[in-house]
């Protein structure tokens, strides 16, 4: 058979989807990977073992939210462009058959010699291992209007964000989004190449709208991690839901029988926020309003009525002058359960930096930021509210970017795909 024949014989056994039958053609992405024979007697070159440091892909929940907090992340958001129905499901089973092979530590589809075809995996994670590897695909509001007949499934919690104080600086072309795909591992090169995969496969169908790399992750999500610091020297989200707890998870993550929507029962719904610092005016503050402004010590992490970073914040704390120690603006209060009613939300944000802004000459940095929970209208919207009405930290930060996507539970074997059920 010619080589070009051979290989869409190749894709379309590795990129298939039964769209009649609503399943991913998956088995197709596990073709025997091609070998280029080096000389007799050279031996082989050591490599990395691809199964090493793997994060399980199928489960009843994405793995990505409640997975320990990898160190890199490349995240997009993608607008569909095909007004096919058909088409989509096609998209979303290509790319969960995609991500079965690449958080295995393995490529794409087959690695091809042909030097006439292009191959089908872009090639820069070759040699590398899994790197602890996550793919997580949500759904945004958009998705839901009357291209693709799925308005009646649209979640009551998917409602659009509502204009928050301080929104006047968002930029639309970093907000919004069809899909979102959030890939973390801990070699930025493997979370990368997921996302650029994701994107090559998605041609004709959809195209990105925004991304975002990020780096440092800025939440411990794992009580045998230690809490990171953000760009302002502090360290970041110490007393973030943790994966370990499972009741905290059910009762502030995962979509239970309360969404009216089983689709997204197990699922949970992701929030992103693009937020930049103001790093050169932070710099210039000294320290003592630096620390008031967190409502922490800026060395050890611990609440300014504490010793030590795991302490409880004593809010009801006075000082000899009969002000609050912790201020009543202080970032930790204004964002603690216990000032917004119990609620609580599961942290994975990420340090990032884009260069400079050409307009002033100062540094593009900050923190992007992505929350999930089981209801932004009861969680995210009234602490961002809370915070953007009265944290002292507004004065060093703006928001310039925002999505909310619903994502969708785990997927149970190999032939399910994201957004099945939404389809049934």
């Amino acid at each position: 058979m010619p080589p070009r024949a051979s290989r869409r014989q190749l894709l379309g056994r590795a990129l298939g989807v039964a769209v009649g039958a609503g399943a991913a053609g998956a088995a197709g992405f596990g073709v025997a990977r091609a070998t280029e024979p080096g000389p007799a007697a050279t031996p082989a070159a050591p490599q990395h073992d691809p199964t090493a440091d793997i994060v399980p892909f199928y489960g009843a929940h994405q793995a990505g939210i409640a997975t320990p907090a990898q160190d890199r992340l490349a995240f997009a958001a993608f607008d569909v462009t095909t007004a096919s129905v058909q088409d989509l499901q096609v998209l979303l089973g290509t790319w969960s058959a995609a991500a079965a092979q690449l958080t295995r530590g393995l490529p794409v589809g087959a690695v091809e010699t042909d030097p006439q075809s292009p191959p089908i995996d872009t090639g820069e994670a070759e040699g590398l291992s899994a790197a602890r590897l996550t793919i997580t695909v949500g759904f945004g509001p958009s998705l839901f209007d009357q291209r693709f007949g799925l308005s009646a499934k649209r979640p009551a919690a998917l409602a659009d964000l509502p204009t928050l104080p301080g929104d006047g600086t968002l930029v639309p072309a970093r907000s919004g989004g069809d899909l979102c795909v959030q890939a973390c591992a801990d070699d930025p090169t493997v979370a990368f190449h997921a996302i650029r995969n994701f994107a090559r496969l998605a041609r004709g169908k959809a195209v990105i709208r925004w991304s975002q790399l990020g780096f440092g992750r800025t939440s411990a999500t794992s009580v045998g991690q230690q809490t990171e610091r953000n760009l302002m020297g502090f360290k970041d989200g110490t007393r973030n839901i943790k994966a370990e707890t499972g009741a905290d998870l059910d009762g502030y993550v995962w979509v239970g029988a309360e969404g009216e929507q089983s689709w997204m029962r197990g699922g949970s719904y992701l929030v992103a926020r693009r937020i930049r610092m103001l790093i050169e005016s932070w710099d210039t503050d000294r320290l003592a309003d630096q620390e008031n402004v967190f409502g922490r010590f800026k060395t050890s992490g611990a609440p300014l009525t504490g010793k030590a970073e795991s302490d409880t914040p004593d809010f009801a704390a006075e000082g000899a002058d009969g002000r609050p120690v912790i201020p009543v603006g202080a970032h930790i209060r204004l964002a603690a359960p216990e000032t917004n009613g119990g609620q609580k939300i599961l942290r994975r944000g990420y340090s990032y930096t884009d260069g400079i802004d050409t307009a002033t000459g100062l540094l593009d940095a900050g923190l992007f930021f992505i929350a999930y929970q089981k209801d932004p209208r009861a969680q995210f919207v009234p602490i961002q509210t809370r915070l953007a009405q009265h944290d002292n930290l507004n004065e060093y930060i703006r928001h310039t970017g925002s999505a909310l996507f619903a994502v969708p539970p785990g997927l149970a074997a190999a032939g399910d795909w994201w957004g099945k059920a939404l389809f049934g």
